[in-house]
């Protein structure tokens, strides 16, 4: 079947949804952003070895270049690390005013690096400051003692990082350490990096709130974020910086900027730049691309139907699919309206169908050619008929 959704649904520009900062749903272990299409406008030039820019709300790539190479992640590897942290608060397992001992292993890997918090071995400090210390002077003493409070060891953490980077069905990202010091094996991409940090905001925005401070004292000694996006774009509200001989200057930054009332939020991971200042204006050339060159616009509402399909052998005789969220798209500024869709499937949809089970997939075509392609679920669940409606319709199959 096909449609043109502007007459479908009516064409509605809009800028993105950021779901994470409106109780919206976190995103999925096997989630993906999707690639660019061909028809995706060139970014700028960008003074960088890799790089990737995400659509957040649409779920999006809408640049890339050798997104996929195996680098040393360095202090982006702490993104986990603070994925791993938040998740043990969630859970219950930390809590932000306890105080956690400093190892003499947490002390001399501070001591030994260039970024530290200054943490005295042998004190015990609240895990609040940790977190601080750990995401705004990137302090690899803080982030030690943390994963130790966390799995009760470094190597127990590292088990537990890797077995994330597996949940999120990460292919080429491997931890050695939390805190990122080179190490043979320690390795990930641009593109799976900025899966993680997508993860991170999604499903703990709070985590925002430390991302988004631009110093930090601990101990007397007050240092500044690395991020030094974050003084000269409001809208940037984190994350992390990097650096290691191996892979030059990194920056992974994310965006938040309200248009009409609504936000949109990006996500941008680039590794070797030549200095920091490069990286910094690297990675505001290509938010400020992403931010600027698309409309983003609104196909169908959550949980609103797109199309209904026959169902077989079930106590329903059709489904309705959709999408649990508002299904939003990116496109080049002012083509919103050469955007066609068509619904395609497998039949026959046999019974039982669980809500949320994916049962079709939406294409998405700009002025002709391939843009997106969407998956559609099950918006009702539909049980299996009793054993004469399955016999029915076992027989009229058997017909078809």
């Amino acid at each position: 079947m096909s449609f043109f959704f502007a007459r479908r649904c009516g064409l509605t520009m809009a800028v993105g949804l950021l779901f994470a900062l409106s109780g919206g749903p976190s995103l999925a272990a096997e989630w993906r952003f999707s690639e660019p299409s061909a028809a995706m406008p060139a970014p700028p030039e960008i003074a960088a070895r890799a790089f990737v820019l995400q659509d957040l709300a649409t779920h999006q790539t809408l640049a890339a270049r050798n997104a996929d190479q195996r680098v040393e992640p360095a202090s982006l590897t702490k993104l986990m690390a603070a994925y791993l942290v938040f998740q043990a608060l969630r859970d219950g397992k930390l809590d932000l005013k306890q105080a956690l001992p400093v190892s003499e292993r947490a002390w001399k890997t501070g001591a030994s690096s260039a970024t530290r918090s200054f943490l005295v071995r042998d004190s015990r400090v609240p895990v609040d400051d940790l977190l601080k210390g750990m995401i705004v002077q990137s302090g690899n003493d803080a982030t030690v003692t943390l994963a130790e409070g966390v799995a009760g060891s470094v190597e127990a953490f590292v088990e537990r990082m890797n077995r994330q980077a597996q949940a999120f069905g990460l292919k080429n990202t491997v931890f050695r350490n939390p805190e990122g010091l080179a190490a043979p094996g320690h390795v990930s991409t641009a593109r799976e990096l900025s899966i993680i940090a997508a993860h991170l905001v999604t499903d703990f925005p709070q985590s925002l709130g430390y991302y988004s401070l631009k110093d930090f004292a601990y101990n007397g000694i007050k240092q500044p974020n690395r991020n030094v996006l974050l003084w000269r774009d409001p809208s940037v509200d984190g994350l992390q910086t990097s650096f290691t001989d191996s892979s030059a200057y990194g920056l992974a930054a994310t965006s938040r900027r309200d248009v009409a009332g609504a936000p949109r939020r990006l996500i941008s991971v680039l590794i070797g730049a030549t200095s920091p200042e490069s990286r910094a204006n690297e990675s505001q050339k290509l938010l400020n691309w992403g931010h600027g060159a698309f409309d983003v616009v609104k196909l169908f509402d959550a949980r609103q139907t797109v199309t209904t399909a026959p169902v077989w052998k079930g106590q329903s005789a059709d489904v309705r699919l959709g999408r649990p969220e508002p299904l939003l798209i990116v496109v080049p500024r002012g083509q919103g309206p050469t955007l066609k869709t068509s619904v395609t499937r497998q039949d026959p949809l046999l019974a039982p169908i669980a809500q949320g089970q994916k049962v079709a997939t939406l294409k998405i075509t700009l002025s002709g050619q391939p843009w997106q392609d969407v998956p559609l679920t099950a918006l009702d669940a539909v049980p299996s008929a009793g054993w004469w409606g399955r016999a029915w319709d076992a027989l009229r199959l058997g017909l078809k």
